[in-house]
């Protein structure tokens, strides 16, 4: 796509996408794309943009207005956004629009599930949705052309997650619940919504709870319009008095079974598990041994977190363990995504999440407090004394898994997060896993079973690939998933694709944004302070293998503290590593990202400027470590070093020594980078500072 109007306008210009920063621009730009390959008269772009109340020259402006879109968008020469009579045309291609995409998706997901699919379905419905980043053109002002069509894409959002719940409920998913009650408080007069809550409820026995949303439907409906509810509301609510499905339940421990029974209710939230998990033996084994630590009195209720950079596979490994374990928890496994780095920006509250939790085990509304403390605490209440595996996937932070914690021993929680959640290990005092990527042998392991007889004849191939994809999980998987669904195209053409570090990432692209590396990548930044994304797109500047605090305060020309401050954010995001002490470094497609990042996110003054830091810091902090060896055999002149380089000094011979030898392969890089880049000055100077070695 090269632009998106479902959430805030933005234009894709190379690798990233951008907003676009005057109003003006991007309300002409907006009623174009809402027209698309239509030609959009100047009287309709000048009402779009002011109403009944132009100004003086209003269509001159226009005009102004296209020629900057014009370069916005690289088209100088005005070949896509074409000046054609009595107004504009805006070509746009059947994939490089947002609404184009998700139209089809939607209409293909319609279809699949009037053809008996809801497996097809859902998938579909969900990468339809996955589309969306927020309310349509939420940042464009409201013309009359915007504000009708932004109503008439919100409507078509709804369908399309009305369909996605009927075929989750099709397919035999009950955790819907949650998420329609929010729905129908929020739409309170789409019935649509109504029936699938009621429908929901009774497919898990909850007859008297679906009978008292239709009275309450029926109510919001009546004061509202003064009607009755719709033919379809009232026939689900005779069927359902008629009798309807029962619920899995199990005898309390102090009755027998029988129809005198209390039902306890057993919630199983566990979302499919992969059908083979690659490798992770090891880390399978460490989640194990914490459940023994759930057996006896006294304990405390256990924690263990996965953490790691995105892609690693954290939801994989304890989506599959959790199903390994789950009948060491005979009274339940609690699911929540808590969508802490969604693109949506939007995680899930504890608030919505502990009202999740509730509704599994069938609390009726009505015993429901107001306020998280007094929800929570009916929450650990309910969860004392039983064995329950809680898994909190993907969390932002440990401020919003805190409140989702059992109070009492039994239970397990799981949590994966991309943060370090360093804060429940001292606090609570939670097992952390840290996850890498794959060791070489399993991530071949992981391709030879996608593309099995391909890679057999090819061994060097399947080496190579594993190491482009950095034994990545996510970009494994993507990889794999382009070869299988084009089988005639050589594997060799996929290696040479990868191979180019300036279009590795655009490989690995699946076509739905959780299959897309470089967008499962800017998820993780957005949550960045604006020091660290901006470290961040410098490290894209520096050639590596790896980088120190004081190399990295150079870069960036700040102080050594806030270097410092802004790498340890990166690492606890899992962005970087810190793989030795004091030396930090990322995988080649974390590079490539930042790479990326630094070329279209810092301008071209700022790049010269930080590259010019580095190459003299390098070059100071060498020729001070060579004077001190007493190893320079004639007279280097150094020009004076750039604000903020930052070189070090060295206390005595050893230390100059040691950094010699700690930064060896990073000066090769930097001479050569230097070299590259017209610092030649730079390069031979760095080099002969550098014959100590």
């Amino acid at each position: 796509m090269r632009f998106r109007v479902l959430g805030p306008l933005e234009i894709r210009t190379g690798y990233e996408w951008s907003a676009i920063s005057a109003s003006k621009w991007r309300a002409l730009l907006a009623a174009l794309l809402l027209k698309p390959g239509q030609v959009v008269s100047a009287e309709s772009l000048v009402n779009e943009l002011w109403g009944e109340r132009p100004p003086a020259g209003a269509r001159k402006l226009v005009s102004g207005y296209v020629l900057r879109l014009r370069r916005l968008m690289r088209d100088t020469t005005g070949r896509q956004l074409i000046t054609r009579a009595p107004g504009y045309q805006l070509l746009v291609g059947p994939t490089d629009l947002d609404t184009s995409c998700f139209a089809d998706l939607l209409a293909e997901g319609r279809s699949a599930l009037g053809g008996h699919d809801p497996q097809r379905a859902g998938v579909l419905l969900t990468d339809a949705l996955d589309l969306w980043r927020g309310p349509a053109l939420i940042d464009v002002p409201q013309g009359p052309l915007v504000a009708m069509e932004s109503s008439r894409l919100e409507e078509l959002r709804l369908d399309a997650l009305e369909l996605r719940i009927e075929a989750d409920l099709a397919l035999g998913h009950a955790q819907v619940v949650p998420e329609l009650r929010r729905l129908t408080a929020e739409h309170p007069l789409r019935e649509r919504m109504w029936v699938l809550l009621m429908r929901a409820l009774q497919t898990t026995g909850r007859q008297a709870e679906a009978l008292d949303t239709y009275t309450l439907a029926r109510r919001i409906i009546a004061d509202e319009l003064g009607a009755d509810p719709g033919a379809e509301l009232q026939r689900l609510h005779q069927r359902i008095l008629g009798g309807g499905a029962g619920v899995r339940v199990k005898p309390t421990a102090a009755a027998p079974a029988g129809p005198s029974a209390h039902p306890v209710v057993v919630p199983r939230q566990l979302p499919v598990t992969t059908r083979h998990l690659i490798g992770r033996q090891a880390e399978l084994a460490f989640l194990s041994e914490a459940v023994g630590e759930t057996v006896g009195a006294g304990s405390g209720v256990v924690i263990s977190a996965i953490c790691g950079t995105a892609g690693v596979g954290k939801t994989a490994l304890a989506v599959h363990w959790s199903h390994q374990v789950a009948d060491e928890f005979p009274d339940g496994q609690l699911y929540v995504n808590l969508r802490g780095f969604d693109p949506s920006g939007m995680p899930v509250t504890p608030a919505q999440a502990i009202r999740g939790f509730l509704d599994a085990f069938h609390v009726s509304a009505e015993r429901i407090p107001m306020g998280l403390d007094a929800q929570a605490a009916l929450y650990r209440s309910l969860l004392a004394g039983k064995r329950v595996l809680v898994v909190l996937d993907n969390a932002r932070d440990v401020a919003q898994v805190r409140p989702l914690l059992p109070g009492s021993p039994g239970c397990l929680v799981l949590i994966t997060s991309r943060a370090d959640l360093a804060d429940l290990i001292t606090a609570e005092g939670a097992h952390l896993l840290t996850l890498d990527v794959l060791a070489e042998q399993e991530a071949r392991d992981l391709l030879n079973r996608s593309l099995g007889g391909r890679l057999a004849s090819e061994p060097r191939i399947a080496g190579e690939l594993t190491e482009l994809c950095a034994r990545l999980p996510l970009a494994l998987r993507v990889t794999a998933a382009r070869a299988t669904i084009r089988p005639l195209l050589p594997l060799d053409a996929l290696v040479s694709e990868l191979r180019d570090m300036r279009s590795r990432l655009d490989a690995l692209d699946a076509g739905g944004q959780s299959s897309n590396v470089r967008t499962v990548f800017s998820w993780s930044l957005r949550q960045l302070s604006a020091s660290a994304a901006r470290m961040f797109r410098l490290l894209g500047i520096h050639p590596g293998p790896d980088i120190t605090v004081a190399a990295a305060a150079g870069l960036a020309g700040t102080s050594r503290v806030l270097a410092a401050q802004a790498l340890a954010e990166l690492a606890r995001a899992h962005l970087v590593a810190e793989h030795v002490a004091g030396r930090f470094a990322f995988h080649d497609l974390l590079r490539a990202y930042a790479v990326e990042q630094a070329a279209t996110q810092e301008s071209e003054h700022e790049r010269h400027h930080a590259l010019h830091r580095m190459v003299d810091h390098y070059l100071h902090t060498a020729h001070a470590a060579c004077l001190l060896l007493g190893s320079r055999r004639e007279t280097i002149v150094l020009p004076p070093p750039e604000p903020g380089a930052a070189p070090e000094d060295f206390a005595d011979t050893a230390r100059a020594w040691a950094w010699f030898q700690a930064e060896h392969h990073v000066l090769l890089a930097i001479t050569t980078q230097a070299a590259a880049t017209g610092f030649d000055g730079h390069a031979w100077r760095t080099l002969a500072a550098s014959r100590v070695l």
